[in-house]
Formats: structure tokens, sequence, C-alpha cells
């Protein structure tokens, strides 16, 4: 990992010019204490995918791909492929891995941290239907061949409160074709986030495609102009109007991260996009 804040990526088009890439992230390196340097070290070669282009790169390595045979080598069964984007600690998604074995589980994570965690959680269940790939996940979905996915989960993905940032937020008309790419007829984007404009830009960008039917059931009332930590005060005043999400999804696990939003007030904005 590379130490400090970077608002994207070089890379270099056909060309030989310079491309900027926005990322969703901020590129931080992370001190893996003992018990996390054993975990990479004994599971490393059981669950993280080769799939960086190098070590301490978190681009996908050129050549890399991930279609229905790939999964059947990788994860050895045709078992539906989740995938879930951000998976912090690895709480939700191990847990996942635990309940459904008739599953096979990718968990997308950049830091460090987050996933020798993951792993240590996964070796010490045992898990043979989980894998984890450290890399970009714009950059990974694009690598996914057409209806190779059964799920994608993002779940409390980083809301970039600041209005000038928030074009890193992930969720971007982009990125939502490369994740209707990777779902196959009938695949479910799945997303949750505890911030009200967060909640107001997924709908900005998902409601209106034609490729993804929203399948929510409860009703919300949401500001209809956009609010940043300069002026979320004034979210409560601003013209507000109704929109349609989902009721909590059951498959996922009460993490810490979402007991602290909980603690503080926020509400859990729910959604399930089915791809069409």
């Amino acid at each position: 990992m590379i130490d400090g804040v970077s608002g994207g990526s070089e890379r270099s088009d056909s060309g030989g010019r310079p491309v900027h890439r926005v990322l969703s992230f901020v590129r931080r390196s992370g001190r893996l204490d003992a018990r996390l340097r054993r975990a990479r070290e004994n599971y490393g070669s059981r669950y993280l995918l080769d799939a960086s282009a190098g070590a301490g790169s978190l681009d996908v390595r050129p050549g890399f791909s991930l279609g229905q045979s790939d999964v059947v080598r990788l994860w050895g069964s045709d078992r539906p492929l989740v995938v879930e984007i951000g998976t912090g600690q690895g709480e939700n998604v191990v847990a996942a891995a635990q309940r459904n074995p008739e599953t096979n589980f990718l968990a997308v994570e950049v830091y460090d941290p987050g996933v020798a965690h993951t792993m240590l959680l996964a070796g010490k269940s045992g898990l043979d239907n989980l894998r984890i790939a450290q890399v970009n996940a714009t950059d990974l979905m694009a690598a996914i061949a057409p209806g190779t996915v059964a799920e994608v989960w993002t779940f409390f993905p980083d809301p970039w409160p600041k209005m000038r940032h928030h074009k890193r937020r992930i969720v971007q008309p982009a990125f939502a074709d490369a994740v209707r790419g990777s779902l196959g007829e009938g695949g479910v984007w799945r997303l949750a986030t505890d911030i009200e404009d967060y909640a107001l830009h997924v709908h900005e960008v998902m409601d209106g495609r034609g490729d993804f039917l929203n399948q929510g059931t409860v009703t919300v009332s949401l500001p209809v102009e956009h609010v940043g930590k300069g002026n979320a005060q004034e979210a409560a005043s601003l013209p507000h109007a109704d929109f349609v999400e989902s009721e909590r999804f059951a498959g996922r696990v009460l993490t810490n991260f979402e007991r602290k939003g909980l603690r503080s007030g926020r509400v859990i904005h729910d959604f399930t996009y089915r791809a069409v």
C-alpha cells in the first residue's frame, strides 16, 4: 500500500497519454499486528486471488478475468457467486459464507488489516467457499465475464460527505454498468447506507436506468437537494420527495459499524436492484 492520500491513479491510454482515474477510497498503509501477520502468512495462499498487478498494487493485473470456468477452478465448484465490495473486517461476508455453504463468495477489500482479518475469520472457520481480491473494485467488476455473478453487495460505502468529493462515491453510472455486466439475468445488486445524502445519490444513479428494476416496497422521504458537511444542518428544511427503498436485507449481519450508526440515530437505507 502507499502511505498518504490520493484522489486517483495514473494509467496510460493506447496513445501513451496519462489517464487520471478517480478512486473511491483513500490509499493508505495499515500496520498488521502479529496476529494478522500470521493470518496473512497462514491463509494468504488459500484465500487471496492472484488478481493484483504486483506487490503493493491495487490495479487488476493485465489478462486477469473471472468467468464461470474460473469460478470452478478457483472455488472448486460452480455454485452461485456473490461478490461483496468493501468487506471491511470481513464480519458480514464470513458470516454469510458460513450460513450459505451452497454459495461461493468473493470479498473485495483494499486495506491490509481488513484483508488479513477476513483471512483470520475464514481460516478459523475452515471456509472453502470464500476468496478475497485485494484490488480496485471498479477494475475488478470490469474484468468479470457477463453473467458470472448472482449478487453484488455494497454495504456502507465511503460516503465522501464533502460536496466536491461526491464524484469519488463508488456508486456511479459507469460502475453500475460494470455491475450489470457481471450479473446474470435476474441477478441482484444490494446496497445499504446510513447517510441520507448517499441514499439520494443512489436513487439518482439507479432509479432511472432501464437495466435495473428497483425492488423496494418501503416509501421514504428524502431531501431533493444534496447536502455535504458544510450544510448538513439544512437537510430537514429542504424540499423533500418520496422514494422507494427495501426492507433491511436479512442476509446482512449487524456489524459494529452498523451498530455505531444506529446508536448515533442514523437511519439505515437498504436498496435492492434486480437486473433486467
